[in-house]
């Protein structure tokens, strides 16, 4: 049987691909009707959608989700990335984004940036600038220079600025991929 993150996978790369899909597990479907890739959470509903018909992909997807974690990674790995406010009924957009070359894309809570940091943190002593970390901002991407954790908060210093997240904001960053 698929793994919850298995079946997101696969409603990410069959939604990409224009291509039909019905999967079920334990806890979620990813099925098509009417034209749309629908993801749904069996305790919860409709988690998830995105149009075959739109000629760029783009997917909508509940926030609110018991998967949602699960979901930002699978559409991390295949470059998508959230952009905008929430709709009307709850969900947020999320489009391609081009990855640099030699990155990994992450979607994840600060917490786990945080953790990254720690492995990465050796390069910032280094001349220069750290280029092994980068930070979404402003449709760009900015190179990640000090990450100090205060009163709960994480506050991220980029070249131009600086960001005060919460433990559990979502945050999406790049890692340069060794080799």
């Amino acid at each position: 049987m698929l793994s919850n993150l298995d079946l997101i996978r696969e409603f990410v790369q069959n939604s990409i691909q224009k291509k039909e899909i019905l999967l079920s597990n334990h806890s979620l479907t990813a099925q098509t009707v009417y034209h749309i890739n629908q993801l749904t959470a069996k305790s919860e509903g409709v988690i998830g959608t995105a149009q075959l018909s739109n000629s760029l992909s783009e997917f909508l997807i509940y926030p609110k989700s018991s998967q949602w974690e699960l979901i930002n990674e699978a559409l991390a790995e295949y470059g998508y990335l959230l952009k905008g406010e929430v709709d009307s009924r709850g969900f947020y957009q999320y489009e391609y984004c081009e990855i640099p070359k030699g990155y990994e894309m992450h979607c994840t809570k600060s917490v786990l940036l945080w953790r990254a940091w720690w492995r990465y943190r050796k390069y910032t002593s280094r001349v220069g600038i750290p280029l092994e970390l980068l930070i979404r901002k402003r449709e760009s991407w900015y190179p990640i220079r000090d990450l100090i954790i205060s009163d709960g908060l994480l506050y991220i210093k980029t070249l131009g600025s600086e960001i005060a997240l919460d433990s559990d904001d979502l945050v999406t960053w790049l890692n340069k991929i060794d080799g």
